[in-house]
Formats: C-alpha cells, sequence, structure tokens
C-alpha cells in the first residue's frame, strides 16, 4: 500500500457512516480477495454485518479475524467495534431513506424514459460517492499549489483529456497560464521546462495510464508540485504525486462504459479545485472573469444587418 493511500483513507477520525458505502466501492479494488469479501458483506448488509462478532463476520466471510480487522482499518476505522457502530449507523441511515429501487444497467430495449431515470440515478451516485470520499486535506493543499503557481500543465487522455481541457480553460479565463495536453510526446517535453513553483496535474482513472505517468514523473523529478486525480488510490501514478484527489470506482456496463462514471466523477473534482483556486485569487480572477465575459458577448448577440 503507498503512502498516499494511507493517508487518503487512515484519518485521524474515521468516516461518517454515510461514507463507508462509497469507501467500500472506491477501496475494494485495492484489496486482497479475502479482504474484498469482508467489504463486500458489510456494504451489501450492514445491518446484519453490525449484530456480527468479529468473529462471526469471519466466518461468514470464510476469512480470519485479523483479516476482519485489516479491513476495518483499511476503511478508515480504529479497530472492528468502531466498524460496527458506522454500519448501524448506516443501515439506521438506509431505512430512514431509502435509494429508489432503480440502477444503472441499462438494457438494449430499454425505454428511453428508463435510460434517464438510470442514468440521472447513478451519476447522483457518482458524484455522492466522489464527495464522500474526497480528501479535503489533500484538495486544500492542491488549491494552495495552483493558486500560486508560475504555470500549470495538465495531462490526460481519451476522455480524462476532455476533464483536462476543461479544467485548463476555466483556470485560462482566471488568469492563470495553464496548457492542457493531450499528445505524450508533447506533455513530457513541455514537463521538461516545469520547476519548482509550478503544477502538474494528472489525470487517469486508472492511475496506470502511462502517457499521463510518463509527464507527471517527469515534473515530479524536475520540482513541480504533482496532482493526480485518480480513481486508483494505490495506482503507479500516485507514485510521482505530492497530492492524490481521488475520485469514484466507475460502475461499467455494456452501454455505460467506464469512461461516463469517471467523467462525472473528474468533472466534480475539477470544479471543486477550479473553485478553490477561484476563491483564493479573487482579486485577480474577478477582474479577468468579467473581462473575458465581456469580450466574449458581441459573439452571444447577432449582430445588426
Amino acid at each position: 500500500m503507498t503512502n498516499h493511500l494511507k493517508e487518503s483513507f487512515s484519518a485521524d477520525s474515521p468516516p461518517a457512516p454515510a461514507a463507508l458505502a462509497a469507501k467500500v466501492r472506491t477501496l475494494a479494488p485495492s484489496m486482497t480477495r479475502s479482504m474484498q469479501r469482508v467489504a463486500e458483506a458489510v456494504a451489501g448488509d450492514p445491518a446484519g454485518c453490525a449484530a456480527l462478532t468479529v468473529t462471526g463476520l469471519a466466518e461468514l466471510t470464510g476469512t480470519s479475524e485479523a483479516t476482519v480487522v485489516r479491513t476495518a482499518r483499511l476503511l478508515g476505522y480504529p479497530g472492528y467495534r468502531d466498524l460496527r457502530l458506522a454500519l448501524a449507523g448506516l443501515a439506521a441511515h438506509q431505512q430512514s431513506g431509502r435509494a429508489p429501487s432503480v440502477t444503472a444497467d441499462i438494457a438494449v430495449d430499454d425505454p428511453i424514459a428508463d435510460v434517464v431515470a438510470k442514468l440521472a440515478y447513478d451519476e447522483q451516485q457518482t458524484l455522492a460517492d466522489t464527495a464522500a470520499g474526497l480528501d479535503t486535506v489533500q484538495l486544500g493543499a492542491a488549491v494552495a499549489a495552483a493558486a500560486t503557481a508560475r504555470r500549470i500543465d495538465i495531462y490526460g487522455v481519451g476522455a480524462s483529456s476532455l476533464v483536462g481541457q476543461d479544467l485548463a480553460q476555466k483556470l485560462a479565463r482566471i488568469g492563470l497560464i495553464t496548457h492542457s495536453h493531450t499528445d505524450p510526446h508533447l506533455a513530457v517535453t513541455n514537463a521538461v521546462q516545469l520547476r519548482s513553483g509550478d503544477v502538474a496535474i494528472a489525470i487517469t482513472h486508472s492511475g496506470s495510464t502511462v502517457d499521463v505517468i510518463e509527464p507527471l514523473r517527469v515534473a515530479f523529478d524536475r520540482g513541480a508540485t504533482t496532482i493526480a486525480i485518480t480513481g486508483r488510490p494505490d495506482g503507479p501514478v500516485t507514485q510521482y504525486a505530492d497530492h492524490v484527489l481521488t475520485t469514484s470506482t466507475a460502475r461499467e456496463s455494456e452501454l455505460r462504459p467506464a469512461a461516463m462514471s469517471s467523467r462525472t466523477s473528474q468533472l466534480l473534482v475539477v470544479d471543486c479545485l477550479f473553485i478553490g483556486v477561484a476563491q483564493r485569487t479573487y482579486e485577480t480572477a474577478a477582474p479577468a472573469l468579467a473581462a473575458s465575459y465581456e469580450a466574449l458577448a458581441h459573439r452571444h448577440t447577432p449582430r445588426p444587418r
């Protein structure tokens, strides 16, 4: 487990019960198979598991008491007793306000109204999971670095590149020097020019995209402050990241590729990053934003013939 994983999910205070399910979904891919069985059990039946002793949960999942305790600690709880309390809270929360009986498993013959309902529900869940799992300490540090950066470079490919371009145009409109790189060769050759006081941001849901990791590594070696936005807090990209911002783990199906869910969660994170930077640089950001609106105003009003 990387230091970033430990820092992000072993906070001083245990996560709130409402954040438990989101944390399980985010961390499950990085767990051992035996720990996954424990995590899936507590997320799937919080009320039932809350009634079990550590021995009972170990027997239910076919694991050991040590595995149960390790899973609890990985999820951010000092011990199993604290996890049981959170499970009881989660169960009470679910009983008081159950989610609608709809899933995002879209079938090829679904009516369009069902498609809208399923997508809307899944987008809401993705945003809720991302918000629950986002480390605000890491986010604050990333905001502070970006707000004072001489230059900001952003790396992403595929759907992540679209998110990177969105962040770049927002930051540019408040007067920051920002470049979004989608060509891996240009990304590396530009990263070579970075130094202390600059910021490099890598966006990769898998956390293992070589074309994104390579320029971030170069920027890291050059002394720039590096930020990773990823759905895998234990992924290779975090080795070269000073700050890790975790997105929710995408739920994909045949008609809903992972890139759709990951894009939604990534957009929330970059919006939070942008707003934080705009707040910190308000005295210069507000006039810059007003000037950009004024410069484009005539393009939104038809010219008289």
